[in-house]
């Protein structure tokens, strides 16, 4: 085999989400001479982001001053807060009063991916390389074992590992620094968490699965700047989640919904859920004769304070979700993420390296925010309404109570079939688009060669067919928003589908497989979906 063609920089980062870009533009700002390259797996910046999103600004401000003269296409100043509770799949009652964290004045609407893709050419005006398309595998050592950079996946491999006639062989990009922002469940993050037993002082990680749909709407329904969550129904006060509903411009919402990958019901389906959400009286007549414009599906990393692993190894640094930065309670992550990346470019343009980059982040007004809420997700733990009495016991002490709850794996929190009775959650029929999960595909418009390797990995394919269809009644073909996972009959019997070309690359699979034996690895780059204004 030939030797592989190598690149070299001063700094690697990682993912084009909030905090890779933000780190890149600081960077340059305070080092134009460094060499700097962003490399994005998605098709294009911003296509595989995905968020609610409603940002608080002050990040931005300092990084680019004069942003609001050139906004990003979609940005709409927040306007009202509702906040209601879904009783039944009829009743709903609005709180008189919205939870101090989910005040939203001053704060902007926008299209997360829309704003990376707006950053993309901010950080390409100050000289930084930004590279869609190129998936990063794996994490290049040097002799000393610190990490030196990162190889990207060759192309054109058949799914019998054969080489295809355009078989390209994936390069290595080599620099001192390489810094991981990949968002939640980073592949290469999670691989060197493992390797340098990061998370071995935290707890472990915790997440939610997202789902969000783009409408557009008949002419005046829409109020711009509006913004509405729920918590309840579809839910049982047993699973923790929520919903909200962001009024853009030109006649369009956002709705997305949110469940807590700590589920116990093996039999939960969020997609369905999610379906199940937009036929509520309340939010139907909002959406009825509207037309779904884009859809997709994304984890979301909820541990927080305690969760947190060390974010700095010999040679690379973890920044934003790929650190776990997301703050709950505020449903807000990308200022966290932001800021991050923000300290992390200062600390480097200083010293001219890593060191001292976990002493910097857990000293900063990033992880003050976090400590002050690192309660509020935990207590949903037992329930609902303890949920909610922790909430307001943890808001009105600012977080001083002398105690830390725990967090746990959320693959150890499914029980198994007979261990377990499902809630009657009162769904009903539903005919609002899409009408299944492959429809909702398309409207993510994923795409995957399907001659490429399978990119979801299942250790022990003899366990689908076995174990886990007796105890778990396979939840993988339930939890996956897109139809991955299927158990199939034919002539030599039971056996596990992976329909990998549906993916939307959520890792929700790899976060909640109660075996803990599927791995989601990167397929070739470009691959998977591309997202429109999500």
């Amino acid at each position: 085999m030939s030797e592989r063609e190598t690149m070299q920089y001063d700094v690697i980062t990682v993912g084009a989400g909030p905090a890779g870009l933000a780190f890149a533009i600081r960077l340059k700002q305070l080092k134009p001479d460094l060499s700097v390259c962003v490399i994005e797996k998605a098709s294009t910046i911003g296509a595989q982001i995905l968020s609610g999103a409603v940002i608080e600004p002050e990040p931005l401000n300092e990084l680019l001053p004069e942003w609001g003269k050139e906004p990003p296409p979609i940005c709409i100043p927040a306007g009202a807060d509702e906040f209601w509770w879904l009783r039944d799949s009829m009743r709903a009652t609005r709180f008189p009063m919205v939870p101090p964290q989910m005040h939203n004045t001053g704060n902007f609407i926008v299209s997360l991916g829309a704003l990376c893709a707006w950053l993309a050419g901010k950080a390409e005006a100050l000289g930084v390389d930004v590279f869609p398309g190129f998936a990063a595998s794996e994490a290049v050592f040097n002799d000393a074992g610190a990490v030196c950079g990162v190889r990207i996946g060759d192309m054109g491999v058949a799914r019998d590992g054969s080489h295809k006639p355009g078989y390209t062989q994936g390069i290595d990009i080599h620099a001192p620094i390489t810094v991981l922002g990949e968002g939640c469940r980073g592949s290469i993050s999670k691989q060197l968490i493992a390797r340098y037993k990061l998370d071995a002082e935290s707890n472990p990680q915790t997440y939610g699965i997202g789902l969000k749909e783009l409408w557009q709407l008949p002419e005046g329904r829409t109020q711009p700047g509006k913004i509405m969550h729920t918590m309840g129904w579809p839910l049982d006060p047993a699973t923790y989640g929520g919903s909200f509903m962001y009024h853009l411009d030109q006649n369009r919402v956002a709705i997305g919904f949110v469940a807590g990958l700590d589920y116990a019901d093996p039999e939960f389906k969020p997609f369905e859920a999610f379906q199940q959400l937009k036929h509520h009286a309340l939010v139907k007549p909002l959406l009825e004769g509207g037309q779904i414009l884009s859809a997709g599906a994304r984890s979301l990393v909820e541990g927080g304070y305690q969760s947190l692993p060390r974010v700095e190894m010999p040679g690379a640094i973890l920044i934003g979700d790929s650190a776990g930065l997301l703050n709950v309670p505020k449903i807000k992550g990308t200022h966290q993420a932001m800021r991050s990346g923000m300290l992390a470019a200062e600390l480097i343009a200083e010293s001219g390296g890593v060191t001292g980059w976990d002493a910097k982040l857990r000293s900063s007004v990033v992880m003050k925010e976090l400590r002050k809420v690192r309660n509020i997700r935990p207590g949903f733990n037992k329930g609902m309404w303890f949920g909610l009495a922790n909430a307001v016991w943890e808001t009105a002490t600012a977080g001083l109570s002398p105690w830390t709850l725990k967090n746990h794996a959320d693959h150890s929190a499914l029980r198994k079939v007979d261990e377990y009775t499902s809630p009657e959650r009162g769904w009903g029929e539903r005919n609002l688009a899409p009408r299944d999960r492959l429809a909702s595909v398309y409207f993510a418009a994923t795409q995957h060669d399907e001659d490429q390797p399978i990119h979801l990995h299942v250790a022990e394919p003899d366990i689908c067919t076995t174990r886990c269809t007796v105890e778990y009644n396979n939840p993988c073909t339930r939890f996956c928003p897109a139809g991955v996972y299927e158990i199939v009959s034919d002539d030599a019997g039971k056996r596990l589908q992976i329909n990998a070309a549906n993916c939307v690359h959520c890792k929700t699979c790899d976060i909640k497989d109660p075996y803990q034996i599927i791995n989601w690895v990167t397929p070739e780059g470009g691959s998977g979906p591309n997202y429109q204004n999500l």
